[in-house]
């Protein structure tokens, strides 16, 4: 069954210092009625409930893109972080049921607001635009990662309960194309924000037309329109809304930063961090410590290659010994340090695409070639240059560089995936690793739940 959450309406501004504690309870059955969203006064509230939807799915985004793929070892004692290390993930895996039912919850509560809110009398039209392309966007942004996470999902676009609990699995390219519609409507009336824009932590909570273009620049290299992937990216790295951090270590050791352009947060009495039941991810990387960077991606990031880039892995002697190589991942702190928030989507990943793009267009060398945006992140990370002008070497340039700078942001094995390396990557990784791997599976409530589910299961799971 795709499950409808129960919902408190008091949510917060995300990542603000007036937020009061956001109400996360238990996944349960949601009757359409106990959203309310009957006059202008409700709008803000459920709008803020879409945005703390997707806040919910962002640490099992991360663990779903970095823990399924080769960069971490399991050294802890809880079952879901040792299926995720030895490569043996089951459809019972508590994280791949928490980002399935996070994503359906932003769903679910898009859908609401969708059929709701044009019906509110007294809510100014340029609000209720503005509201209702949010709602596109966060519904397209969640799909769009349900069928690249579990392949075929089931396409909800209703809050009918009864419907809802039945239906089957929806083919990718249809759920693709409800994205790309999605993201196109959300386009259209979603706030513009001007170049040099001060306000930072803003921009990045909340979305705008360049948020948007960032998300359809994803969109277009997964599918690999090269030309478009190319045009969103340089549309976002243009505006001029966000800019490059001068110092990588702040995009490690900072929440917010200029370069993020769409971030959740949390503050001391939201914090994540040491809840084991909400994945927080300082609690699973540092505090419990049940993975740890793998010695593989250590040797990587302590390289010349990566240079500055290193600061993503942090080193203590009291933590070594027996398979403990003794490295944790610093780029998720506790609720009393600066780094606690997860960042979805910021400016590098654009230079990134942009190069992927040009470098598949034949364009690797010049001021507007793959090489020179790669070089542009390597000379802020003070590494060396490159100056390999072949494709297939700047290909797989572009791969070591997303390692290097996007580490544990959640988007490895998605790369490997979409680019068809995932399996020469992980069977030399791990052995055991299985192309079923691929896919994650639909997890085993909803199979059990759901009628139509249990005959539609990922192959080999």
């Amino acid at each position: 069954m795709i499950r409808l959450i129960r919902y408190s309406l008091f949510f917060v501004l995300l990542g603000l210092s007036a937020c009061n504690e956001v109400l996360e309870p238990k996944p349960v059955d949601l009757l359409v009625d106990e959203l309310v969203l009957n006059e202008p006064n409700d709008v803000q509230p459920v709008r803020l409930g879409m945005y703390s939807s997707l806040r919910g799915a962002a640490a099992p985004i991360i663990i779903a893109g970095d823990f399924t793929a080769d960069y971490i070892q399991f050294n802890g004692t809880f079952n879901d972080y040792r299926e995720l290390g030895t490569k043996q993930i089951t459809a019972a895996n508590g994280a791949v049921e928490a980002l399935w039912s996070n994503l359906y919850r932003t769903v679910y509560v898009a859908n609401f607001m969708l059929e709701t809110l044009p019906k509110v009398a007294g809510v100014p039209e340029a609000t209720r635009k503005q509201v209702l392309a949010e709602a596109r966007f966060l519904r397209g942004f969640a799909n769009f990662i349900g069928t690249y996470t579990y392949g075929d999902i089931p396409q909800v676009t209703s809050t009918e309960q009864a419907a809802n609990r039945v239906i089957g699995r929806t083919p990718r390219a249809t759920i693709l194309a409800s994205v790309l519609a999605d993201y196109e409507a959300a386009l259209t009336d979603l706030p513009a924000i001007a170049a040099g824009s001060t306000n930072i932590t803003t921009n990045a909570t909340y979305l705008n037309k360049t948020t948007c273009r960032a998300a359809m620049a994803r969109f277009y290299l997964y599918q690999k329109n090269w030309a478009k992937a190319e045009e969103m990216a340089s549309a976002v790295i243009n505006s001029g809304v966000y800019t490059l951090e001068p110092n990588y270590i702040d995009l490690v050791t900072r929440d917010f930063t200029g370069e993020a352009i769409l971030e959740v947060g949390y503050n001391l009495s939201d914090d994540p961090g040491t809840d084991q039941n909400a994945f927080g991810l300082n609690n699973i990387l540092a505090g419990r410590r049940e993975v740890i960077p793998s010695n593989q991606l250590v040797l990587s990031l302590v390289s010349t290659e990566a240079g500055l880039r290193q600061s993503t892995i942090d080193f203590d002697t009291q933590d070594l010994g027996g398979s403990d190589n003794g490295w944790t991942v610093a780029k998720y702190g506790t609720a009393s340090e600066d780094n606690n928030n997860i960042v979805l989507i910021r400016l590098a990943e654009m230079y990134l695409i942009r190069a992927e793009a040009r470098a598949q267009l034949g364009r690797q060398t010049g001021a507007t070639g793959a090489v020179a945006d790669l070089n542009i992140l390597r000379n802020r990370a003070k590494a060396p240059a490159i100056t390999t002008t072949v494709q297939a070497d700047v290909l797989l340039a572009v791969e070591r560089e997303r390692v290097y700078e996007l580490a544990f942001e959640g988007h490895r094995w998605y790369d490997l995936v979409r680019t068809g390396r995932a399996q020469a990557v992980m069977s030399s990784f791990s052995p055991n690793w299985n192309s079923r791997y691929e896919l994650w599976p639909i997890p085993q409530r909803e199979v059990q739940q759901n009628p139509t589910l249990r005959a539609q299961q990922n192959p080999g799971y």
